[in-house]
């Protein structure tokens, strides 16, 4: 499978991506867990059906030691018990904020709450950020039918 364009080897493709990378940046460098920035981006990415995102942040986390039973999970992390409270909130914020098309009037003041519960401010912002970015690179990556499988961790770091 080729993707319908190249993103790496196209000079305005690799302008848009330098800006978005900055942004992600500025959101993997906060106060957010680690842990829990990988989770959001898997989850977001399974929702988006991305599998080139998928394949890396899967990969990613694996790398930095995240369990293959919390991987194997994050799908189904309503039924399991392997999140914390404050991952779980960032779960269903960022169901919410991926499926934002789905419900009229947005992300319910319910999910809000339970992420605030949870993050202070300056995290709110990281994770809110986080959700539109790896939208972003979902919908990239899709509309390119960019192919999955062959990522290795930390081949674009």
């Amino acid at each position: 499978m080729n993707a319908r364009l190249d993103l790496f080897g196209n000079k305005t493709a690799l302008a848009f991506l330098k800006h978005i990378n900055m942004a992600g940046k500025a959101v993997s460098g906060s106060g957010l867990p680690a842990a829990t920035q990988e989770l959001v981006k898997i989850r977001a990415s399974q929702i988006n059906g991305c599998g080139f995102c998928t394949d890396m942040h899967t990969k990613d986390a694996a790398a930095a030691g995240e369990s293959s039973v919390r991987l194997n999970l994050i799908a189904a992390w309503r039924e399991a018990t392997v999140f914390t409270d404050a991952e779980r909130a960032a779960l269903e914020l960022t169901e919410e904020g991926t499926r934002i098309a789905d419900a009229a009037g947005g992300v319910p003041d319910e999910v809000w709450a339970k992420a605030a519960e949870h993050y202070d401010e300056e995290q709110l912002v990281a994770l809110v950020g986080l959700i539109a970015v790896i939208n972003t690179y979902n919908r990239l990556n899709v509309l390119v039918q960019q192919p999955a499988g062959d990522y290795k961790p930390g081949m674009f770091g």
